[in-house]
């Protein structure tokens, strides 16, 4: 069989997985997928010399994509909000894997203070930083502020992982070019970009909906910061794991995981096109800004409704009030102070 005639099945199993969104989203889709598309696996990367920081890394998707990391070979550091299980993390990764380099260093991301003192202890260990992962923060399902008085989902998934973006630009583009990875998820497609709606209060909270809010808006700040800067430098980029089974999916979904049961991902799948996304050389650094399911570039609308919404002018009040809640610009106006 040639490799045209490869290549169309695989794109025509693709459209027809990404018809329906149960097929695609669960584990059928990787499963389909990877066969078809013949994808390198993750444990063939060589990652020796780089240094990857994964914020929440001590569970679920977070602890497989560090575990990725340091099994290629990359110094990974964890940032973490819990102390102990950042510890735990740690210790773990190193009696599986001989030769770990795994450090962690503590700061929940919805602290914007102690985001700034964690990045000044990264930047002196490290000159270099080749990838950030922005994966912290949780779906609650009680409402809280964080010590800013912005409400806690949005601070620790939006306000946080900018500002620490921008503390971390010069490391990350000595890299050259450094890489930016937010783990959004299938939520964007329910809600349309809005600042308006972006923090709920406290009546009538749930917490499905600031954290779809809060991944509508990653994945406009990876368009938006992929714009403002060259490629060759750093390329920004958000995924979505799919449906996978993780803890916090378990905690704060039960009746969504009863529902799809055995049909959700496995951590590992789940995972999969982030650690691509942080190790391959190919596809990931030849365009910037995209959001990605599955090794592929998706759209980030299903419907018209979030389509209209997504207008320059609410682009630019979300650019400005981001900027307003972190303190911080992207690219940084000047260089971060040690």
């Amino acid at each position: 069989m040639s490799e045209y005639c490869i290549v169309n099945a695989a794109d025509a199993a693709d459209a027809v997985l990404e018809m329906t969104v149960v097929p695609s989203f669960s584990r059928i889709g990787p499963a389909v997928r990877s066969r078809l598309e013949h994808w390198t696996g993750t444990d063939s990367y060589q990652l020796d010399g780089r240094v990857i920081v994964i914020t929440g890394a001590t569970s679920g998707l977070r602890r497989g994509a560090a575990r990725g990391g340091v099994s290629a070979g990359a110094a990974v550091e964890v940032l973490a909000r819990n102390g102990e299980k950042a510890a735990a993390t740690v210790k773990q990764l190193r009696d599986e894997i001989a030769g770990a380099s795994v450090t962690a260093t503590i700061a929940d991301t919805a602290d914007l203070d102690a985001l700034r003192t964690a990045a000044a202890s990264l930047r002196a260990r490290h000159e270099r930083i080749d990838v950030l992962v922005h994966n912290a923060g949780a779906l609650d399902q009680r409402h809280s502020y964080a010590g800013n008085g912005i409400e806690q989902t949005i601070a620790s998934q939006v306000v946080g992982p900018f500002l620490l973006s921008a503390l971390l630009f010069e490391p990350l583009t000595a890299a050259g070019p450094g890489r930016i990875v937010w783990v959004s998820s299938g939520g964007i497609y329910t809600q349309p970009l809005s600042v308006d709606q972006l923090t709920i209060g406290p009546i009538g909270y749930r917490g499905s909906v600031a954290d779809a809010r809060a991944k509508r808006a990653q994945v406009t700040l990876t368009e938006m910061m992929a714009q403002r800067v060259d490629r060759s430098a750093l390329v920004v980029h958000s995924m979505h794991p799919g449906w996978a089974l993780t803890p916090g999916v378990e905690r704060s979904l039960p009746t969504f995981r009863r529902a799809l049961g055995p049909l959700l991902r496995t951590a590992e799948q789940g995972a999969d096109t982030l650690v691509w996304l942080a190790a391959d050389d190919g596809a990931p650094l030849a365009s910037t800004g995209k959001f990605w399911l599955d090794r592929r570039v998706r759209s980030v609308h299903k419907s018209k409704v979030t389509r209209e919404a997504d207008t320059a002018a609410e682009r630019s009040r979300l650019w400005q009030w981001v900027i307003d809640a972190s303190g911080a610009d992207f690219p940084p106006v000047e260089a971060p102070s040690g």
